[in-house]
Order: structure tokens, then C-alpha cells, then sequence
């Protein structure tokens, strides 16, 4: 069944919660368009690592005799929406893209996916993802790499690269992914979707299995920017059980969308477009800012000296996360939960159950993380990473009082090959030069698609805005998303 023409999976999550509350389709009709879909994209893409479709069918059906009877339902109403398998589902296996959480069952939902339940959304199942969130292209996942669904060939982006892929290639209408260095950004950049990493605190981090707890942010992954404000509606505000969430008003960021950006001063910050930025991306880029110019907005050059200089910005970028995940993974152990290999004693068992459960970008960073927090070494290298993290909160702080927002690559280059940077950790690296200075400032920041390639690969604007400024950031975002459009 279609609605408009198009496959009711393609149809954006605005429209369809119309025609499920007017009865125009039913949610078993769309769940089972997003399950047909799967079906037969899956084998080719490998965004799914677990499936919930009798549950999804189950809540489907539930959604639609509420509707049928007149009950009040949820603002996701019988909505598909498929989660980064980092975020912890009641008896659904989470494994974190990890052979070392292969059987791992919570007991208890994530706040954002309880949320989602609230909301009468309908979990259709798990993403993959690079290993607990360790990567820049989906490919050092346990289960397999995620390809981009606009080229197979070609990396979705990380590490929340099935999050992307999946809205893409209309295996769901929604996601969640999570934003720890781009991890959300990035992909959306990559397969064409709209990403948004909120600010830190912005939304609950209880349940979600951390790799850096400073810099990990969950935000809604769609493939348009009202979608987006509608999810991020849902998962937005206060949650006592995380400390680290912020106690704040949540607004309704679907009101303000078109309100356009007459009046709003954008930043181009000029360390963003120099050596390294591919032409394409570059013009891209600029036809985007000359559109919210044309619409209103004031452009000017700013300078963020600290943010925008690689060896600031990615060089405390990998010694401060991986010296949280060097801490947050010491849980593994073979003790508490997860896998476990036997050996001859305590330690034996350790060093087994971690190097067969752990794979080769996840060691690296652990044993990143470990040196830079060593005796000897936390001053030189954790500490001063530290500050460089200060500087850049105040090179965003000092931008912002002379802009209201900032224009930028989300990456340098559009989707790369699968295989062409796993030989150089380094180059994967400087792929999240643009994203990373952003979770260390923990300002929000968007995607939004804006051009094509030569290649048509997709390429994406990223739009960053002062702290809890995510209505701002939409606002723009839609102003490029419908130019676009026409």
C-alpha cells in the first residue's frame, strides 16, 4: 500500500502519524512495508544486527484498535523506529557491535528508549555499528560492515553508520544513533539523511553503553528536518537517573521551524575550508550558506584558531576518549556479565575473555587510552588534552558572540571505499576533523543534506549552534532542506 505514490516506508514520519490517527492506513500496514523491506535489502547493506518484528507487530496491532476505539495515543503513534545496538532494550539483545556483549540481554530499557515506548513508537530492531561506538566508517564492527545504501562499495560513515543507512534505504522511518566524536554526523553526511547530535545533557544517557561518558550524546536520526524535531521531541528533557542531564524546559521543536532565519548572523569559520576539504564538498558547502543568505541571513568569516586546528582538536579528541574508554571498558572482564573465556587463573581469564571478545580499533583505543592515563603520562598528555578542551569551548564561546550559528563540512571528502583507510588509523582518524571539537565544546550540531558528488554520493552541511540552541540549528536546517527541495 502506498500513500501519494510512494511505499508507505518512504513517506516521511509526519505524514504517516496523520494517516494512522485519520485511519487512512493502519501502523500493521507500514510495520510490515518496513519488514518487507528489510527483508529484502538486509543481505546486501547489513544495517540490522537483531530484529524485533513479532513485538513490532504486536505494539503495531495495539496502536491501531486504540485508534480504531478513539483512545489517546502517543506522537509517535504506531511510528517504526530502529535503534543504534548501543542503546540498552528490555529482553531485546544489545551487544554494542561486540562479540564480547554476543548474548548480553538487559533488563531494563535505555531513558530514550523507554521514551520512544511512551510514545507508542514501534522498535522494529537493532542497528549495527562500529565496536562500542569505535570507528569513523561502520567497518570494525563484529558483525560485519555496513555499505552504503547509494553505493554498496562505499562506507555508510561511523559510527552510527546503520542508524543512517537504514533511514536511507527506507528500512525504517526513524533512528536513534548516538554522537560521541561525529559518530552521528558523519553518516548522515555519508547516505544523505538528516542527523542531529543535541547538546551534552541535552538527552538522558541512562541505559546507553558508554565509550566516552564526557562526549557520548543520543540524537534522532531522519530523513527530513521536521522529522527529526519531531523525534528529538520525544527523547529531549530531564532525567534524574543520569546526572549529567540538564534540568531545562524542553520546547516543542517542531513550531518553529518555519520561521526562517531572517535576521540571524551565520558563521563560516575559516580553518573549515582550507587544505584537505574536497572542491566538491566546498561548493557545496558555499551554495548552502548563499542560500540562508538569500533568505535572509548575515554571513561573515570567524576565526576558532583552537577548534579548527588538527593537532588541537583531533589530538585531544583521541586522548581524552580514550582514556574514558579505557575506564568505561574495564567492566568487561569476564566477571560482571558479557563473554567469558576460561583460563588457568584470575589473570588468564581476563587476558582470554578480552582478546577474543574485543576486536582490533577497540584494543587499540583501550591501550591508547591506558598509556595516556598512566603514571608518568596523565599530565603530559590527559591533563593538557583537558585544557585544549577548554580552549575550544571558548573559541565556540567566542564565535557565538558575534554569530548566531556556524556553517561547516561534516566531512572532508563525501562516503570513501570500504578497506581504503583500515590500514592507516590515522587517516580514519582525520576523517571527524570538522565533528569532534564540537563534543568537546558540547554544543549541538546538524547535518543536513546539501548536494551531490560527481560520483552522487551525498554531501552534507553541518550547522552548529551555542548550547540548547537545537530550535535554531532545525530552523536553518529546514531553510536549506526545503531550497533543496524545489
Amino acid at each position: 500500500m502506498a500513500v501519494s505514490g510512494k511505499p508507505l516506508n518512504e513517506r516521511p514520519a509526519h505524514e504517516l502519524t496523520a494517516s494512522i490517527l485519520s485511519g487512512n492506513i493502519t501502523s500493521r500496514q507500514l510495520v510490515e512495508a518496513v519488514f518487507h523491506c528489510i527483508r529484502a535489502t538486509n543481505p546486501a547493506l547489513n544495517t540490522y544486527i537483531t530484529l524485533n518484528e513479532s513485538e513490532a507487530i504486536r505494539k503495531a496491532e495495539e496502536v491501531d484498535a486504540r485508534v480504531s476505539a478513539g483512545d489517546p495515543v502517543g506522537p509517535l503513534a504506531g511510528i517504526p523506529v530502529a535503534l543504534k545496538d548501543l542503546l540498552c532494550t528490555r529482553g531485546l539483545l544489545t551487544t554494542a557491535g561486540s562479540r564480547i556483549l554476543e548474548n548480553f540481554v538487559p533488563p531494563y530499557d535505555a531513558t530514550s528508549v523507554a521514551r520512544l515506548r511512551e510514545a507508542d513508537a514501534v522498535i522494529v530492531g537493532k542497528l549495527n555499528m562500529d565496536e562500542f561506538a569505535m570507528g569513523s566508517s561502520n567497518e570494525n564492527s563484529a558483525y560485519g560492515p555496513v555499505r552504503n545504501p547509494h553505493d554498496p562499495t562505499r562506507v555508510p560513515g561511523g559510527s552510527s553508520g546503520a542508524s543512517a543507512g537504514s533511514v536511507a534505504a527506507n528500512q525504517t522511518v526513524l533512528a536513534l544513533g548516538t554522537d560521541t566524536g561525529g559518530s552521528i554526523r558523519l553518516p548522515a553526511s555519508f547516505c544523505g539523511v538528516v542527523g542531529l547530535k543535541p547538546t551534552y545533557g541535552r538527552v538522558s544517557r541512562y541505559g546507553l553503553i558508554a565509550y566516552a561518558s564526557s562526549l557520548d550524546q543520543i540524537g534522532p536520526v531522519a530523513r527530513n528536518v521536521r522529522d527529526a524535531a519531531l523525534l528529538l521531541n520525544v527523547v529531549a528533557g530531564h532525567d534524574p537517573r543520569d546526572s549529567t542531564s540538564v534540568d531545562l524546559p524542553v520546547p516543542d521543536y517542531t513550531a518553529g521551524l518555519e520561521a526562517g532565519v531572517a535576521g540571524l548572523t551565520i558563521g563560516l569559520p575559516s580553518g573549515y575550508f582550507g587544505q584537505g576539504l574536497d572542491d566538491e564538498v566546498r561548493a557545496a558547502i558555499i551554495g548552502s550558506v548563499e542560500v540562508l543568505e538569500n533568505a535572509g541571513a548575515e554571513v561573515r568569516e570567524v576565526d576558532l584558531p583552537v577548534a579548527c586546528h588538527p593537532a588541537c582538536s583531533v589530538a585531544a579528541y583521541y586522548i581524552i576518549a580514550t582514556g574514558e574508554a579505557s575506564s568505561n571498558l574495564s567492566r568487561y572482564d569476564g566477571v560482571k556479565f558479557g563473554r567469558r573465556t576460561e583460563g588457568h587463573d584470575l589473570i588468564d581469564m581476563y587476558c582470554r575473555t578480552r582478546c577474543a571478545g574485543f576486536g582490533e580499533e577497540v584494543k587499540r583505543r583501550i591501550m591508547l587510552g591506558t598509556y595516556a592515563l598512566s603514571a608518568g603520562y596523565y599530565d603530559a598528555y590527559y591533563l593538557k588534552a583537558q585544557k585544549v578542551r577548554t580552549l575550544i569551548r571558548q573559541d565556540f564561546e567566542r564565535a557565538f558572540e558575534s554569530c548566531d550559528l556556524l556553517a561547516a563540512p561534516v566531512s572532508p571528502t563525501p562516503a570513501f571505499r570500504i578497506g581504503e583507510k583500515t590500514s592507516d588509523p590515522l587517516q580514519m582518524y582525520l576523517s571527524d576533523i570538522y565533528t569532534v571539537s564540537v563534543n568537546l565544546a558540547g554544543i549541538p550540531g546538524i547535518s543536513v543534506p546539501c548536494g551531490v558528488s560527481a560520483d552522487d554520493l551525498p554531501i552534507g552541511l553541518q550547522l552548529l549552534a551555542p548550547a540548547f540552541k537545537e530550535d535554531r540549528l532545525l530552523r536553518a536546517a529546514y531553510v536549506v532542506e526545503q531550497e533543496l527541495i524545489r
